[in-house]
């Protein structure tokens, strides 16, 4: 009886009235205080108005059901399918909607839709990777200043795959506690090809001049994050960097003088296959002529297999010392060993330039510690 007085009375009212009716009828509803037959009539009446021919009328019925446990899924679906802004409020709200249905939300790639589910909290790790699947921009943004969000480490590497070139998302993602290192360095690498195009640096300082000076400043942030980044998270990074083409002999040997061992043991293992504890256990204690074999399987060129070799016997014996060695006395040592080969082989005259490099750097570093700390004791 209720439902057909409704129906009857809802072809002559006016739109305003139709609309406070459906909030009044969904605020009774979400109550729970109705009897099983009302609470059925109610259902019903609230399915007709999703027919309803003015949106007043079914925004007005979404404002008061978005945030009850108590509406049935079809009705949540049906207004989560309508006009942006009946959509809306459910989208953002509803606790009936599950996270399959907020997949397919964002999937039909409505840009304003797939916000609202970004807003959401909490927000589902599966709903994230949709998210970073096929977000717009601006999603992906409000995605990321979602607190409660549960972005995966897979869906943070496929959003610097989609976005390591966008400014604002690049920025958000290597502001994240939890980005992996291999994705944090590609977004580095990403950040200095974008910089090396600038127009105002390269009138500045000039193109060379510039990519040079931009090639180093990603090694040294990579070799950076090789410094902390965690031991399970180590390959990973080793992996993407010979993937791409980075661990070069100035890389490693960057690594090897600047006393980074686990880092410059993971890529060992990476580039000859060998196992990481026999690898350890050359490094630690290993012969010469084992070392030497370990750097050839790993790739290395045959005349630059001596620099490495001791370098790794230098830090190796500096391990061993109570006062220990500073990296800037590592390199050198190297370059006095190896200056005579410099001379009549490029190749190591090209190594022992980074070495070089490296070695002013760390004197420098010292320099200014040195001069702080007789400041401090001057104060």
């Amino acid at each position: 009886m209720f439902i057909q007085s409704f129906l009857k009375w809802s072809e002559t009212a006016k739109v305003a009235e139709r609309a406070q009716a459906a909030a009044a009828l969904g605020k009774a509803y979400v109550q729970g205080t109705m009897a099983e037959e009302e609470r059925r009539s109610a259902e019903a009446a609230m399915a007709m108005l999703m027919d309803d021919a003015s949106p007043k009328v079914r925004i007005a019925l979404s404002e008061v059901l978005c945030r009850s446990t108590r509406p049935p899924r079809s009705i949540i679906l049906a207004l989560a399918n309508d006009q942006i802004e009946v959509a809306g409020h459910v989208i953002a709200l509803s606790p009936v909607l599950n996270d399959s249905d907020l997949v397919d939300i964002v999937a039909t790639g409505r840009a304003t839709l797939q916000q609202l589910t970004a807003h959401r909290r909490p927000l589902g790790v599966a709903v994230c990777a949709a998210i970073a699947e096929v977000g717009g921009e601006r999603a992906i943004m409000d995605m990321l200043d979602n607190e409660s969000a549960g972005v995966a480490s897979i869906s943070l590497k496929r959003l610097a795959e989609r976005f390591g070139d966008h400014p604002e998302i690049r920025s958000r993602l290597l502001d994240r506690n939890d980005l992996p290192c291999a994705v944090r360095q590609s977004l580095v690498e990403r950040l200095g090809a974008a910089l090396a195009v600038f127009d105002l640096a390269q009138s500045t300082i000039g193109g060379e001049r510039l990519r040079k000076v931009t090639e180093e400043a990603c090694r040294d942030v990579t070799l950076k994050l090789a410094e902390t980044v965690p031991a399970n998270e180590m390959p990973a990074l080793v992996e993407h960097l010979r993937m791409s083409g980075k661990l070069s002999p100035a890389f490693l040997m960057h690594a090897l003088c600047s006393g980074n061992v686990d880092f410059f043991a993971a890529a060992m293992v990476s580039l000859s296959g060998i196992g990481d504890a026999r690898v350890r256990g050359l490094l630690v204690e290993g012969r010469e002529v084992a070392i030497r074999a370990l750097y050839r399987e790993a790739g290395l060129q045959p005349n630059l297999v001596g620099p490495f070799l001791s370098a790794t016997l230098m830090w190796r014996q500096a391990s061993k010392s109570e006062k220990g060695v500073e990296a800037a006395e590592i390199a050198e040592r190297l370059i006095l060993a190896h200056a005579s080969d410099a001379e009549n082989d490029p190749d190591i005259g090209d190594l022992l330039r980074i070495v070089e490099q490296m070695h002013v750097a760390w004197q420098r570093q010292a320099s200014r510690a040195r001069a702080m700390r007789l400041i401090a004791q001057a104060a």
